[in-house]
């Protein structure tokens, strides 16, 4: 294995090539005290101990980092790991011991995400910004049952009843107007039975 190019990745740290291609990152004190040099080879016993234990160890340590800052989803944190440029085999060792902890939960940050903006948002805004979180389809339908649709049903219909106040809604105002305020609350994600009952009206 010889080092090809070394590659500063940013003011500490510096991208390493081993034969032409990417092989990891190392902090610039690091390549002083494992000898690394471009152009030299690379001995086995180092490439192992900095792969399969110097920078799991690493990734496990930024995901407790990260996840002790704020919740993260699974899909979330593996993307962060990923900026640092860890390969999936120590982004998934980092997974893996945060998952054994319960420091990492899609469930449980479904249920606090839906707790927190069940009575601000659409239920299908939530699912919606779930889904783009990363947390499966099968956990955001498990979670939503917990809550009821009875009181998601009611949440929206008070979530509607004050933006349509907010839009100053008039039961007598013209049909184009009242058809630009059905268009709005749909786009924010209530369901067009949602918005007819909470408007007391059936012609649209």
């Amino acid at each position: 294995m010889i080092i090809s190019s070394i590659v500063e990745f940013d003011k500490k740290r510096n991208k390493i090539f081993i034969d032409g291609e990417f092989a990891f990152v190392l902090y610039k004190g690091e390549l002083r005290s494992f000898g690394i040099k471009e152009g030299e080879e690379l001995p086995e016993e180092t490439y192992l101990e900095i792969t399969q234990s110097l920078l799991p160890k690493r990734a496990t340590k930024r995901a407790m980092e990260l996840l002790v800052k704020k919740d993260y989803t699974e899909k979330k944190l593996r993307d962060k790991l990923a900026e640092g440029m860890y390969s999936e085999t120590m982004i998934n060792t980092a997974i893996d011991y945060v998952k054994s902890y319960n420091y990492l939960d899609d469930e449980r940050y479904a249920r606090d995400y839906i707790a927190y903006n069940i009575e601000l948002r659409s239920k299908m805004r939530i699912k919606q910004d779930l889904t783009v979180r990363g947390v499966s389809k099968d956990v955001i339908d498990k979670v939503m049952l917990e809550f009821g649709d009875e009181a998601c049903r009611d949440a929206e219909m008070d979530q509607i009843k004050k933006l349509l106040a907010k839009k100053h809604y008039d039961p007598d105002m013209d049909y184009k107007d009242k058809q630009k305020i059905i268009a709005f609350l749909l786009r924010k994600g209530y369901s067009m039975d949602t918005v007819k009952s909470s408007i007391g009206c059936d012609e649209y």
